[in-house]
């Protein structure tokens, strides 16, 4: 059984960025083929929410690979596109005093539904523990109605060191 929501995904105006691809640059590190998170549409720090979207494009590096002739989004794809959308918050609200949020870990995920080319797929994240060390945040990823998948993304400081 599936998790309450924590945003109805009908409630969300995907037309209203709050931050497009130049304004998720801004705070996440991620480039070329591992920006996986296109524009968040929600930012509500008084309730440490959020939400944004990945548009799954035909020509992404994994379509030929995963699965030939039925190309499927690979869950790990998903939970980095998650994790993009938690650094996003962490980075903005400066929670964690490092140069970038690593991606420390994944608790209780599960993949609902297939998610292919051509689809948007919307995430809806809430952080329930903020920690100076660790930042966890539940989202919940959305081909329109459908929940297709959630999970806990741990967020830790990670810190470039000087050489």
């Amino acid at each position: 059984m599936p998790p309450p929501l924590l945003l109805d995904p009908a409630q969300l105006d995907c037309t209203k960025i709050v931050a497009d691809q130049e304004g998720v640059r801004k705070i996440n590190q991620q480039r070329f083929e591992m920006e996986h998170l296109n524009a968040i549409v929600l930012f509500d720090p008084s309730q440490h929410l959020l939400a944004g979207y990945k548009d799954v494009r035909e020509d992404e590096f994994w379509v030929r690979g995963h699965m030939p002739g039925y190309p499927l989004l690979p869950g790990v794809i998903m939970c980095e596109a998650a994790a993009q959308l938690c650094s996003y918050y962490i980075g903005s609200q400066n929670i964690l005093e490092c140069d970038f949020v690593g991606f420390g870990g994944l608790e209780n995920v599960r993949f609902r539904a297939p998610v292919r080319p051509g689809v948007r797929l919307v995430f809806v994240g809430k952080a329930i523990k903020l920690h100076r060390r660790q930042v966890i945040c539940h989202v919940q990823g959305f081909v329109e109605s459908t929940m297709v998948f959630h999970g806990d993304i741990i967020g830790m400081p990670l810190t470039r060191s000087e050489t």
